[in-house]
């Protein structure tokens, strides 16, 4: 385990992570931490209601990412699949040719 210190809102939490995963969890602080902000000032706000809010925020962004990507994946073209399997021969066929070299005469 390893400790990643993130800075949010002003203060530093010091949270535990895997080992390898410190640069991808102090991305995650600084995405919260610019929730937090674009949200201006909220001084009347506990720390709790602002991290609340910053979360709910970056929830919205998620929920509004897995209703686009269905529809990216609808408009993938009908054939796809035929033309990926095209694509896969003419690959094992110049493989193919590549691997039984120049013909001796």
């Amino acid at each position: 385990m390893s400790n990643v210190t993130l800075h949010i809102g002003g203060r530093s939490f010091i949270v535990a992570c895997a080992e390898g995963e410190e640069d991808h969890v102090a991305g995650l602080g600084r995405m919260i931490d610019g929730k937090l902000a674009a949200m201006g000032d909220m001084s009347g706000q506990n720390e709790a209601r602002m991290l609340l809010f910053a979360a709910l925020l970056l929830a919205d962004e998620v929920h509004e990412a897995q209703i686009r990507a269905p529809a990216a994946a609808a408009a993938a073209p009908a054939d796809l699949a035929d033309r990926l399997d095209t694509i896969a021969a003419r690959l094992e066929n110049l493989a193919d040719s590549l691997e039984s070299g120049p013909v001796s005469p």
